[in-house]
């Protein structure tokens, strides 16, 4: 496989990956509403049309569009946005594969361990756990059984659940340092399943070339942390003041609204089924992580 195309390019996850994928040599495009690389392909998900010379130029999709679920309130609105962003771009794709002559060999698409539910405490989850039945949990379902649509075309088709993802250019890890002094949320007893984001890159680009993989994995570190953990960790990294005392859930809810569930709730994730298959960590310690990002 040489030609790599990719929706969603140009946020945190699709840069790394293509950064990587670039240095070992592959062609790689990107799937835009507007052509922000100079191999680009156009595609307009609400008018549900697209390039059709994209999947006939493709050996293998990676497929990272969706609506940020943290960038703005869950107004009903905003809520559509992140369904139809992700069930409906799927989609998309799906027909353009089925229409297109030249087909790739390979779908690898970014899911979410929201698939668990927002708070599934202190269990270890595999990827044989149920989907909890809050909303993100909902739309991840939805998401994985349009993916799952894939497998119908003949393509070998790989999901991989993302964590908390650890990169120091923003995110998870830029909100919680954003105040002037770093404090847990809630009881900051809930766990982060999280993975820095060079690891992150790595195993999309070891779905790709590993043609064995097929199917759901959890695409976090092996060792998950407690949020007053990881939020102690990083401001000791970052040189910041850490208060012990958590921030009250009522009010994270007051600002956050329906969205607060997402910080106060967690999930003890497992990253067995992954290592089993072969891929190999860089960060498996959160210090080890931490002093990466922030290049102590």
């Amino acid at each position: 496989m040489e030609n790599i195309l990719i929706t969603g390019g140009s946020g945190l996850i699709g840069t790394k990956i293509t950064q990587l994928l670039e240095t070992k040599g592959y062609a790689v495009a990107w799937l835009s509403r507007t052509p922000q690389k100079q191999q680009s392909f156009i595609w307009d998900i609400n008018k549900q049309q697209i390039d059709p010379e994209a999947m006939e130029w493709a050996d293998a999709v990676i497929h990272l569009a969706g609506a940020g679920v943290a960038d703005k309130r869950w107004t009903l609105e905003r809520k559509q946005a992140i369904l139809h962003s992700r069930t409906q771009s799927t989609s998309l794709l799906h027909q353009a594969i089925e229409k297109a002559e030249k087909k790739p060999l390979t779908f690898i698409s970014a899911s979410a361990v929201g698939f668990y539910g927002f708070n599934t405490g202190t269990k270890l989850l595999d990827e044989s756990a149920p989907a909890g039945s809050d909303f993100l949990a909902q739309v991840v379902t939805a998401w994985e059984n349009e993916v799952k649509n894939m497998e119908t075309l003949g393509l070998r088709t790989v999901m991989l659940r993302i964590g908390i993802v650890l990169d120091a250019e923003g995110g998870a890890l830029g909100e919680m340092l954003k105040p002037p002094v770093a404090a847990p949320l809630g009881s900051g007893d809930q766990w982060m399943s999280w993975i820095h984001i060079s690891d992150l890159a790595r195993m999309f680009v070891f779905a790709l070339e590993k043609t064995t993989l097929q199917g759901i994995y959890n695409a976090v570190g092996p060792n998950p942390a407690t949020n007053q953990q990881l939020t102690k960790e990083a401001a000791k990294a970052k040189g910041k003041p850490y208060l012990g005392i958590g921030v009250p859930g009522f009010l994270l809810r007051l600002i956050l609204g329906e969205m607060a569930a997402m910080v106060l709730g967690g999930n003890r994730v497992s990253s067995q089924k992954i290592q089993k298959a072969g891929f190999e960590y860089e960060f498996e310690s959160l210090p080890e992580a931490l002093r990466d990002l922030f290049r102590i």
